[in-house]
């Protein structure tokens, strides 16, 4: 473990060096966290607004654990505004397609239930599978996005395979 060198995170070039290591890695965690429709790149732009912000008060080892849990309450934050929004929000009419009700139907009972085993998994379940699965990271790198061991991680992906595989009629993912 690297002994901190600076006291704090005011100088460009170490700033620089958080945003090139820490931003993608943050985002993916968002946004499978909380989705795409809640702008998970603004909230890591904010996220480092504030760490600059207050960069005399946070030493290179504490930054990301303070952009972590920043951005998270952003995310939260406008989970809430959202949910306002969609209370007063009125419906728009949905545009023709060429697909047979039928298939819609099926498709959209299926993204439905898709959607609700997920949310039934635990988060830290979710959170590697998606890492996994969706973006395609290994299981090491999931391991110190989320700072836990190796096995730990494969062992959320393989529970959370199992859950999604007999909730799900037909499931299958490589």
């Amino acid at each position: 473990m690297k002994k901190d060198l600076h006291k704090n995170i005011c100088q460009d070039s170490i700033f620089k060096g958080l945003y090139e290591r820490l931003a993608n890695d943050l985002h993916d965690f968002l946004y499978y966290k909380y989705g795409g429709k809640l702008s998970p790149s603004d909230k890591v732009q904010e996220a480092f607004i504030k760490l600059w912000e207050n960069c005399k008060n946070i030493t290179p080892g504490k930054a990301k654990s303070y952009l972590y849990t920043v951005a998270n309450n952003l995310m939260l934050n406008e989970v809430k505004h959202q949910k306002v929004v969609l209370k007063y929000q009125h419906e728009n009419p949905k545009t023709p397609t060429s697909e047979s009700p039928e298939f819609l139907l099926e498709k959209q009972e299926y993204f439905k239930k898709y959607q609700e085993v997920l949310a039934s998994l635990t988060e830290e379940q979710r959170i590697a599978f998606l890492l996994n699965k969706a973006e395609g990271k290994r299981h090491e790198e999931i391991a110190q996005i989320l700072g836990v061991t190796r096995k730990v991680v494969e062992y959320r992906i393989y529970s959370a395979f199992k859950v999604l595989k007999a909730e799900l009629e037909g499931f299958n993912i490589k």
